[in-house]
């Protein structure tokens, strides 16, 4: 039997991580998942692979906003309610999609603490920012995550790893959506169709990863790991893969401890990935 263990939501797009035992599935993801972000004064997003001082801003969730703290700089709120500073319109990759500026002292705030120029924009509920439609259906849509509304990883997935190195290293490296115990190391790659809860869940392409997952989350501090050990086993058409992004149908709550079910699964070769 295959159960959800964990739930993450990342709210500001590249900062702190959140736990959750329950998450609302929106029409874009999680409720709240990386529905800010930090931009560049080119309106770029701004990540962890550049900045890996972002990882050092961690982020709550009060009853009325997000609190964002700094060891050094202390901490700022940012308010739920929409922001009425009109729209402009902010680059994710090769997406540009609009955004809305949320307050010039929240902007330097953030500067100030990541020694960098950049602004806060969050995502309002009438922009519409399609995935990969190589890969969904139409009309599907996510927030500000790099592009697709989930990511889904196997806690089996992360022991055999582990199992690999030296050192062990925690999930919050991979920044999951949904984690999962039971199955086999690897799972997730070719789950098709899933159930949770019953809201029907879409394997759509397996997560190519980068620099990011080398930087620890509680010091910023970049090494070699996980890259170097996966690259010798996980490496397919020069990616190096770790996990299943996913898109959706349906709108509910997902809980720890709801059961996984695997309603199909995918025989495209470019799920497969070569046991090594």
């Amino acid at each position: 039997m295959l159960i959800i263990s964990e739930l993450y939501i990342y709210p500001i797009k590249s900062l702190g991580g959140i736990s959750l035992s329950s998450a609302q599935v929106t029409d874009r993801g999680l409720k709240y998942d990386r529905r800010w972000m930090l931009v560049d004064e080119q309106n770029r997003f701004l990540t962890q692979r550049e900045y890996p001082q972002m990882a050092l801003l961690k982020v709550q969730i009060e009853s009325d906003g997000l609190l964002v703290t700094h060891h050094l700089n202390g901490s700022v709120f940012i308010p739920f309610e929409q922001y009425d500073t009109g729209k402009q319109e902010v680059v994710i990759w090769d997406d540009t999609c609009a955004g809305v500026f949320v307050d010039p002292e929240l902007d330097n705030w953030f500067s100030a603490a990541l020694g960098i120029k950049c602004r806060l924009v969050h995502m309002p509920e009438d922009t519409r920012r399609e995935v990969d439609q190589r890969y969904a259906h139409e009309g599907m849509i996510t927030s500000f995550a790099d592009a697709y509304p989930f990511l889904l990883i196997g806690q089996a997935s992360l022991d055999d790893l582990n199992n690999r190195m030296a050192e062990s290293l925690p999930m919050n490296r991979f920044r999951p959506n949904i984690v999962f115990t039971g199955g086999d190391a690897f799972d997730e790659d070719l789950m098709n169709h899933i159930q949770i809860a019953g809201i029907d869940f879409y394997g759509a392409k397996l997560c190519a990863r980068c620099v990011l997952t080398t930087i620890d989350q509680q010091t910023a501090v970049k090494a070699k790991e996980p890259l170097k050990t996966l690259a010798r086993y996980r490496l397919m058409n020069n990616k190096i893969l770790f996990g299943q992004n996913l898109v959706h149908e349906g709108t509910g709550i997902i809980s720890v401890g709801d059961t996984l079910n695997v309603l199909s699964t995918h025989t495209e070769e470019r799920f497969i990935v070569p046991q090594k």
